[in-house]
């Protein structure tokens, strides 16, 4: 045991006797002559994460230059180093030399995804590592190392977002490096899903297991910085730029037909550029497909899902060389309820419009999750600016839309109105004004009488009350069932609108006011246009007061909705614990809020 923990201590002692200019004369003398190659071994100790950063640039630049024009005439990596024996002394010595490059490419990769290695050093490592991926493998893209480059950055327990940033903006936009990182992801996530499988048999409840999920959520997280920062796939033409970071590509044809042939014709090179420019795209959408697949099967975190279903519409959807694919993933979301059905049901609505999707509850299932909480919830936004515009008012528009389906929607939002805030009644209102345009023969639902109240404290079932009378004769009865989940069965067509006449008397000023100018566009049809959803989207509790508190006659701006006043009679609990008598006689409060 002592000699084994000896050994870190005595090769430290012995770097430590290197300077600078020793590492210097070390690298020239490695480059001027053949006979100094066991230098080699001595500058590639001073590449790792401790080591002083410009030791390890010093070195890095001489180990470089010299394996810089060796690198192409090395065997292959999996060449056993006594198995070239055969071939005499050079290829020994060619063999030793494969495997100290390799060993410098994995100390490279080590620096980069360390935590102890200055950002300018990682960013100088990492060029390092690139232009061996360019040329690397007889002038092709050498993919081996990319993918070791990847997967130290994916399992990597450090922070690696400066890391991750800079293939993003600087090597992301070359053709190659996008198709290789898509089968490196592909790849990776497979091994996710499979290692997690394991981990859940034979890991229980114990540390080792929630450090393993630990670690696969933050692989998870990886993954999903490195495919969502890929450029857009833009379609391939004959007018396409197609950089590659390689010269001549991955020996599959996928970079080589990129390269021009100066030596045919000008009409015959035109159609094999468009040609090439096709399988090229093609080729790319088959790994974009495969690599989005493989990581929507993985355990996503609650945050990674959200931010998913909220990019599908527009970054993955157009892309996929087969969009149906994902069917069985947006299914499995809409069945966890809340924000994230939401989100997914506005991707099934594109495969449904424009991929030839069969979804035949669709509207039953969006009528389903029209509740006050989506809303309410965080993420209200993303209903009122993602579903509501771009969904609710694109599935309502359709003019094949059953009249008591357009009935349906229009109660049951007419409903969220009253229980939602001032933001959400808004956009409530703009939906409901809208269907009424699109769709006049739900009309009778705003002309209808207006007094007709809900009595459901009196209803047992049926429409009936206890003693048997039947409610639907009661003037002042709404034919509307709420509880229903069937738009078919609700009876909205028999009922009104009249929970958007009550908000007139909305305590909120521009809820009120835009029921009355919506009230009286309705009577001027034809001089009047649809509403923009997306303007009342983002509305909230502070665009409200910001609008509203400077044309009152308030001195200092409220700090609340309602003054302790406006409730004589009533005691309010804060946060503090403290009570606030809203009496002004100093009388006892029998009531506390």
């Amino acid at each position: 045991m002592a000699s084994s923990t000896s050994a870190p201590h005595k090769a430290r002692k012995k770097r430590d006797k290197y300077k600078l200019k020793d590492l210097k004369a070390l690298g020239h003398q490695l480059l001027s002559s053949r006979a100094h190659v066991n230098n080699l071994p001595l500058l590639l100790a001073f590449v790792f994460p401790a080591s002083q950063p410009p030791h390890v640039l010093e070195s890095l630049l001489s180990l470089q230059s010299f394996f810089t024009p060796l690198v192409l005439d090395l065997p292959p990596s999996s060449a056993s180093p006594w198995g070239g024996r055969q071939g005499g002394p050079e290829v020994i010595y060619r063999t030793w030399l494969r495997s100290k490059f390799d060993e410098f490419v994995r100390s490279l990769i080590e620096v980069a995804v360390s935590a102890q290695a200055e950002e300018t050093l990682k960013e100088i490592v990492l060029d390092a590592i690139m232009e061996f991926v360019k040329i690397g493998k007889g002038g092709r893209f050498q993919s081996a190392v990319y993918h070791q480059l990847l997967h130290s950055i994916v399992y990597s327990s450090a922070e690696v977002e400066f890391l991750l940033e800079l293939p993003s903006s600087k090597y992301l936009k070359y053709i190659d490096i996008c198709y290789f990182t898509y089968i490196t992801l592909e790849k990776l996530s497979r091994n996710l899903e499979t290692k997690d499988m394991r981990d859940d048999r034979s890991f229980a409840d114990g540390k080792d297991g929630m450090d393993l999920k630990a670690s696969i959520r933050h692989s998870i997280n990886v993954i999903h910085y490195i495919i969502s920062h890929v450029p857009p796939l833009n379609s391939l033409d004959e007018k396409s730029d197609c950089e590659m970071w390689s010269g001549s590509g991955d020996g599959s044809g996928t970079s080589q037909s990129l390269k021009p042939e100066v030596e045919k014709p000008k009409s015959e090179k035109h159609e094999s550029s468009v040609l090439s420019a096709t399988k090229i795209a093609k080729k790319i959408k088959l790994k974009f497909t495969k690599a989005w697949i493989s990581f929507l099967r993985l355990p996503l975190p609650l945050v990674v899902y959200k931010e998913v279903l909220v990019s599908l519409p527009q970054a993955v959807i157009p892309h996929l060389s087969n969009p149906i694919v994902l069917c069985d993933f947006l299914m499995r979301s809409y069945d966890i309820g809340g924000v994230v059905s939401v989100m997914a049901l506005s991707s099934l609505f594109i495969l449904m419009t424009q991929h030839g999707l069969e979804y035949p509850n669709f509207y039953e299932a969006l009528y389903a999750l029209l509740q006050p909480s989506i809303l309410i919830a965080k993420h209200g936004e993303i209903f009122g600016g993602n579903l509501s515009s771009h969904l609710l008012d694109s599935c309502l528009k359709s003019p094949l839309l059953p009249a008591y389906l357009a009935a349906a929607f229009a109660k049951k939002l007419s409903g969220l109105a009253l229980s939602v805030p001032p933001a959400g009644a808004l956009v409530i209102v703009a939906l409901i004004h809208n269907l009424l345009r699109r769709h006049p023969s739900i009309n009778c639902l705003v002309h209808r009488a207006k007094d007709h109240l809900k009595l459901e404290e009196l209803t047992v079932g049926n429409g009936h009350d206890s003693t048997g009378t039947d409610l639907s004769k009661i003037p002042s009865f709404d034919h509307f069932w709420d509880a229903e989940v069937n738009p078919v069965k609700i009876c909205a067509m028999r009922s009104s609108l009249w929970e958007i006449d009550t908000l007139r008397q909305h305590y909120c000023p521009p809820v009120s006011r835009f029921v009355l100018s919506l009230e009286s566009d309705l009577t001027v049809r034809a001089k009047t246009t649809e509403v923009a959803i997306k303007d009342f989207s983002s509305g909230s509790y502070g665009t409200i007061f910001g609008e509203e508190v400077p044309l009152a006659f308030y001195k200092t701006t409220p700090s609340s909705l309602f003054s302790e006043s406006d409730f004589p009679g009533w005691t309010f609990l804060y946060e503090d614990g403290e009570k606030t008598d809203a009496n002004n006689d100093g009388g006892i409060n029998t009531n506390t809020i």
